[in-house]
């Protein structure tokens, strides 16, 4: 004989007891469903705040007021702080920059044998228009073989490519045409 497997609902639950269960059993449309009040003992082990020990939250470098003044922790003063590049400072990093990429791309055969010691210059302050000058008369930026950068996209430019025309009387006007 087989056996029905449920739930027994009143495993973990209350069940009312003398007056109250006539009461329940008079009033209740459907007697043999759960009260839901949950059996104390059984629900959670152990019950929350049975435990004698309370809480104390750990000592941290935020918790000690001397080293946290306010005015570290108000996110609504975060201002965004300037950055200003004047132009010779530009001008000098741009002539840095392209000649760590000479450097890096066709080094001298005096600096292959030497690699341990690296002379540090500081460049004079040279005006803004001359340093691209230069850098654009030492070589060409872009070519037909070197292109400038594109944005990287989602989704694949689409390309149409012509296919099988659509079963159509080979004697009829048909205008559509199919593509991939």
């Amino acid at each position: 004989m087989a056996t029905r497997k449920a739930a027994d609902h009143t495993l973990y639950h209350l069940s009312p007891k003398g007056f109250w269960k006539k009461f329940r059993d008079a009033v209740v449309v459907n007697p043999e469903i759960s009260s839901g009040i949950p059996v104390v003992s059984l629900n959670r082990y152990p019950q929350p705040g049975s435990r004698p020990e309370e809480y104390s939250t750990p000592a941290t470098k935020a918790s000690d007021p001397a080293q946290n003044p306010y005015w570290k922790r108000d996110v609504r003063r975060a201002y965004p702080r300037l950055s200003v590049v004047t132009q010779t400072e530009l001008s000098s990093l741009l002539i840095q920059h392209s000649e760590a990429q000479q450097a890096v791309t066709a080094p001298a055969e005096g600096e292959q044998a030497d690699k341990t010691s690296v002379p540090v210059t500081t460049p004079e302050p040279v005006d803004l228009t001359v340093a691209i000058a230069t850098i654009i008369s030492a070589r060409k930026a872009y070519s037909e073989s070197k292109l400038p950068p594109k944005l990287p996209t989602a989704f694949k430019r689409w390309t149409p490519v012509r296919t099988q025309d659509a079963p159509h009387d080979s004697n009829a006007y048909f205008p559509m045409l199919l593509y991939k």
